[in-house]
């Protein structure tokens, strides 16, 4: 009886195993889950033009209606504790010549619960001709939960009313509330060369707040950055941003799931643009280095360049700088140069190293793997992850082969693994 409990055992233990190694790369799903409500050529879309005017300040509930059409005009404030909702279906154009730019300011909420049938739109109020990246500012959400700066609160450098401009706190469980299909077009305003708008800029956001089933397409800087902050989020869909797709500082404890950056060869910032960029802090002088630094557990993440034989202006797909924890496993990655990149003093030794992880990869027509901006760390990093039997796999196929149908050229593309491909699906 005991030897027949001791098979049994190891059985269950060998079927964990074997399914521990045959996790499916990249984005997963029964069915191509950015069916419905994504939109990859938001230029041929003609909107309704705008029947009603937001502008100035929110200071007590509001509800948005499918049935109108809606003008965000210069800097708009949810505060006083009020609630913005918004129905499914509704449209919102951001004004261009006033920047038109929502704050959900700390302690107010925005409720923008989109069905997959029938999402949130947040786009540029040009004609389909004329819009461009950077037609308005994005959406600004402050919450009260932990960041590493010092004295535990912050101000983002977007030119906003002082007294309405802070985020931070002790609140990890801040609930800043919920955005859920939901689309953001054409935002990511540069106001100038040290401030730069993002499509959605999560400043101390607590981990109540509901953040999924998002599209951030042909934003002018980042589609999703968190200053701080303690999030979960998934189903994510970044493409077609200039600058980074996930941009994570000041010490964000962020798990994201189940997303997509689709990079486009000629969409680049000069000062570089990366799928990924995780940092703990912008300069030392400002952290407190007792708080918890900047922690990314990332699976199941599909990072793509569209442009399979000329990369133009793509190069890392993940940039990751000192004192910080990325973690990046199931996941697809395919043409960029290199892989990834560390800044320079990381590779110094083990005890830097063991801080970043990369697990059951495929590494798909990259110019070069994990790399240091100080080449002479190279081999010390290359010796460590392969010490780690961290079960990266490099190759140099197709698009195709990897993906079900990787191209956007018909209007519904399904970046899930091609269920034809062994390495892709883990078989």
């Amino acid at each position: 009886m005991k030897t027949k409990l001791q098979i049994a055992a190891l059985t269950l233990l060998s079927t964990f195993f074997l399914q521990a190694q045959q996790q499916t790369k990249g984005i997963i799903g029964t069915t191509n889950w950015m069916n419905n409500w994504t939109n990859f050529k938001p230029a041929a879309n003609e909107y309704n033009e705008a029947t009603n005017i937001i502008a100035g300040t929110i200071d007590k509930d509001l509800k948005l209606l499918k049935r109108n059409t809606y003008q965000l005009v210069g800097v708009v404030y949810v505060t006083n504790n009020a609630t913005l909702s918004i129905e499914p279906g509704t449209v919102i154009r951001g004004d261009d010549k006033t920047c038109g730019t929502l704050v959900i300011t700390n302690g107010a909420k925005i409720i923008a619960d989109g069905l997959e049938t029938d999402p949130i739109v947040f786009t540029s109020n040009k004609e389909k001709t004329e819009r461009k990246p950077g037609d308005w500012g994005g959406i600004i959400i402050l919450g009260k939960a932990p960041i590493n700066t010092l004295g535990g609160l912050h101000t983002l450098p977007f030119d906003l009313e002082p007294l309405l401009n802070h985020y931070g706190g002790q609140d990890a469980e801040d609930n800043s509330g919920v955005l859920k299909y939901v689309r953001i077009e054409y935002a990511g305003r540069k106001l100038s060369s040290l401030k730069e708008l993002n499509g959605l800029s999560l400043a101390g956001v607590g981990r109540k707040t509901v953040l999924n089933n998002i599209q951030i397409s042909f934003s002018n800087d980042d589609s999703f950055e968190c200053y701080g902050g303690d999030l979960n989020m998934s189903n994510l869909v970044s493409y077609r941003t200039t600058d980074d797709d996930f941009d994570f500082t000041q010490g964000a404890q962020i798990n994201i799931s189940n997303s997509i950056a689709i990079r486009h060869p000629f969409s680049s910032d000069i000062s570089g643009s990366r799928c990924f960029e995780v940092d703990s802090f912008d300069k030392i002088g400002n952290t407190d280095m007792s708080k918890k630094m900047t922690k990314i557990n990332a699976s199941n993440i599909t990072l793509i360049n569209l442009e399979e034989n000329n990369q133009g202006l793509v190069r890392e797909s993940v940039y990751v700088r000192e004192d910080t924890f990325f973690n990046l496993s199931n996941s697809i990655i395919s043409g960029f140069t290199p892989f990834a990149l560390l800044e320079g003093n990381i590779g110094n030794g083990d005890a830097n190293l063991s801080k970043l992880t990369f697990k059951n990869l495929i590494v798909n027509n990259c110019n070069g793997g994990i790399t240091s901006e100080s080449s002479s760390s190279n081999s010390a990093i290359e010796n460590f992850y392969n010490s780690q039997n961290s079960g990266i796999q490099y190759t140099q196929i197709k698009n195709i082969e990897l993906f079900t149908t990787p191209s956007i050229k018909g209007g519904s593309p399904d970046f899930r693994a091609n269920v034809n491909n062994t390495l892709a699906i883990g078989n």
